[in-house]
């Protein structure tokens, strides 16, 4: 007789609009020991998605309301580091390819067998587990769950902005980062609109900061010292 699932505790998040899907799919993750939620449109999985923390997201990109390839990309811009598998009747390279690159971890092609997608969510949580939470650097503490920050003076609460921006910084360490990657990287500008968001939101964060926190380099950007 099989052992009973563990119980995991890990939330995971359901957005399809397959209903047959949505039941297949949830019934068999409850039944391994995960707390499932289900959405089967856009707007209510982006909401649950946002509002509520999910170790594991599941997304069709065909969804009646709003194109998945749209919600992978806001849902990463808000949640940087946000695990999420793809589940999607398209198959084509091309929808892979551009999943991937909007920050998907994994994608899975229906009609699909449910050991395959198991044996692909314990990888993705197995790996969500391993990876860091704080990143440090400059004398910084940055918390990605919470999105406060820790300096000597204490904790400093972040607007989405400021985190996605810090969070840029304290990632290229000891680099000095151009504007033109940072309008890419957090506001999402494939080109520079001429607005000086970036220096608007550097004055910000080092208000709350530190003068000293980030770095000037004229005529190149801004750096965070590693050190």
């Amino acid at each position: 007789m099989p052992a009973p699932p563990a119980s995991t505790g890990a939330r995971i998040l359901v957005i399809d609009d397959e209903q047959r899907i949505l039941a297949f799919v949830s019934r068999g993750l409850a039944a391994e020991g995960y707390v499932v939620d289900v959405a089967s449109d856009a707007a209510a999985g982006l909401r649950a998605a946002l509002d509520q923390d999910y170790d594991l997201v599941i997304l069709d990109l065909l969804l009646p309301d709003r194109g998945g390839h749209d919600v992978l990309r806001h849902l990463v811009r808000r949640r940087p580091g946000q695990p999420v598998i793809v589940l999607s009747a398209l198959s084509d390279t091309t929808s892979k390819v551009e999943s991937l690159e909007l920050g998907a971890q994994d994608y899975l092609a229906k009609p699909f067998s449910f050991e395959e997608l198991l044996a692909r969510v314990r990888v993705r949580l197995r790996d969500a587990r391993s990876r860091p939470t704080v990143l440090t650097a400059g004398g910084l503490a940055l918390d990605l769950i919470s999105r406060a920050a820790r300096t000597e003076s204490g904790r400093v609460q972040l607007a989405e902005r400021e985190f996605l921006l810090l969070r840029e910084l304290m990632s290229g360490a000891g680099d000095t980062l151009s504007k033109e990657r940072l309008l890419a990287t957090v506001w999402g500008y494939r080109f520079d609109p001429g607005s000086n968001v970036v220096d608007v939101y550097v004055r910000r964060l080092r208000a709350k900061l530190g003068s000293d926190v980030i770095k000037t380099v004229r005529g190149e950007g801004y750096r965070i010292d590693s050190a």
